[in-house]
């Protein structure tokens, strides 16, 4: 039974009202390759939409897209409402998974009340904002004021798409962003960020010994922001931890350590290629388990399917990291913070200021370690910038920082908050949930660039974002159509 097939199964009405619509044109996003940085062919298909119904559409340089609907008869006096989201996803794969994101599409299916991609990610962060904002400028029976969409790429690495954006041609001082995943919770004030890559740099030398690999595996990783008060272990941390541990009790050197692969997601999986003096294959061995049994006990509720992979193999020479570099790589690895750092003290329960290093790889020249920093107070940002530029410098390292975006305030006074607040209490006669995120959001940036900007944020439910465990919910998607087209008509 196809997708939609589905769709109309369990959501009774779901043509009428315009929901089919949207899980149309999320199956046609998800054929589309559109992870960070390869955004070009799904900006083009959204050009594309836009010119087949006559719309006006603004594409830059980078692939932002902007595409303006004026109002339905009787809102031309309104004022307009800018809905917003980005085009990219994270791409995560389960492990022997053959899926290309460069080239490939998604393949989904329907578990239950759940939409979900075989083996990856889904991509419902944020391709549902990009399906519900199609939705409606392809339904003439949903009135609103003048739409204006605003659809950015590269959100998940960095914000990219928001900072370099130009709005000058927007009228809107409403906007919705739909990239938040708990639904009846809006958010109204978010973090700031950035990503800070480190460097070390490394030697090499040709060694003789017992081939030997590590894999850390089976960990539940998550989203940097959403999901770092958890306490989930980092893999690649982890692994540093794992190396050194063995390292005191059999002499290892390390050839190959590779682990994690976006800075805003927390690392799932680290593997390492090792050389250990020969004769020593069973004590290894034995140090690993051991090991494992450790982290299995301290990590049996946050990653209860840790585990450990290992196996030694053949004498050979290859090329290993010089005991100087090993102990600097095995320094920084074991000193650089991970986690939250500060808990707030103006909202009780949330994040302020947490670290992730989110990617770890070493190469010919360096160890480099790339880090998704957020905080909510820009001092404490600033710190956590340095402290990781002092600890790179220690061992002769330096750090880059990019994607450096500010917090999205609270805003005391709010017509969109007010507006949301009374049709989400008549539609399902309950009191929404306003509140701050430790992650990060666009409306920071696009707050400094269009002045007495009123942003709201909100979503349906989404589990498990960032990881191929990820699931939207599909009645969860309905009712949140029907509060946006709700909250349009007003």
């Amino acid at each position: 039974m196809s997708i939609l097939e589905e769709v109309k199964k369990r959501v009774p009405g779901a043509e009428e009202t315009g929901l089919l619509k949207v899980f149309h044109y999320f199956e046609e996003i998800a054929a589309i390759p559109h992870g960070s940085g390869n955004t070009r062919q799904i900006s083009d298909y959204l050009a594309a939409f836009a010119r087949e119904r006559d719309l006006v559409c603004h594409q830059d340089s980078a692939g932002n897209i902007i595409i303006i609907q004026e109002a339905s008869a009787g809102y031309e006096s309104a004022e307009p409402v800018i809905l917003q989201g980005h085009m990219d996803m994270v791409c995560e794969k389960e492990s022997g998974c053959a899926v290309d994101f460069t080239k490939d599409g998604l393949s989904l299916y329907v578990d239950g009340d759940f939409l979900r991609a075989e083996k990856t990610t889904l991509g419902g962060d944020d391709g549902i904002a990009v399906a519900y904002a199609l939705a409606i400028l392809d339904s003439p029976a949903v009135v609103h004021p003048r739409l204006e969409v605003v659809l950015t790429v590269d959100e998940e690495t960095g914000l990219l798409g928001a900072e370099s954006i130009d709005l000058s041609m927007l009228k809107g001082r409403r906007l919705l962003n739909i990239d938040s995943d708990v639904e009846g919770h809006f958010l109204t004030a978010c973090a700031g960020g950035a990503t800070v890559k480190t460097e070390i740099p490394v030697s090499f030398g040709q060694e003789r010994g017992i081939a030997a690999e590590l894999c850390l595996t089976g960990l539940s990783g998550g989203h940097s922001g959403a999901e770092i008060d958890k306490e989930h272990a980092n893999a690649a941390l982890l692994m540093g931890r794992l190396v050194d541990a063995v390292n005191r009790r059999v002499p290892v050197r390390i050839a190959e350590l590779s682990g994690g692969l976006k800075d805003n997601a927390i690392p799932r999986e680290c593997r390492a290629k090792l050389l250990i003096p020969t004769g020593k294959e069973e004590e290894f061995t034995r140090c690993v388990r051991e090991q494992e049994a450790v982290f299995q006990n301290e990590y049996a509720v946050p990653d209860p399917g840790l585990r450990i992979e290992s196996r030694t193999g053949a004498e050979q020479e290859c090329a290993v990291l010089t005991p100087v570099s090993q102990k600097n790589v095995l320094f920084y690895l074991r000193a650089v913070p991970d986690g939250v750092q500060h808990m707030s003290r103006v909202v009780p329960g949330l994040v302020e200021t947490s670290l992730n290093s989110g990617i770890l790889e070493l190469t010919g020249r360096c160890l480099s370690v790339t880090a998704s920093v957020r905080s909510s107070v820009s001092s404490r940002k600033e710190a956590l910038k340095e402290r990781l530029a002092v600890l790179a410098e220690f061992p002769g390292g330096s750090v880059t920082v990019s994607g450096d975006y500010p917090a999205w305030e609270y805003r005391p006074q709010s017509q969109v908050r007010d507006t949301m607040s009374a049709v989400y209490r008549e539609l399902y006669g309950k009191e929404p949930v306003f509140e701050a995120i430790h992650a990060g959001l666009e409306c920071g940036i696009l707050s400094g660039k269009i002045d007495g900007l009123d942003c709201i944020s909100f979503g349906p439910d989404n589990y498990d974002i960032h990881t191929p465990q990820e699931r939207l919910s599909i009645s969860s998607t309905a009712r949140v159509w029907e509060l946006l087209v709700e909250f349009l008509k007003r």
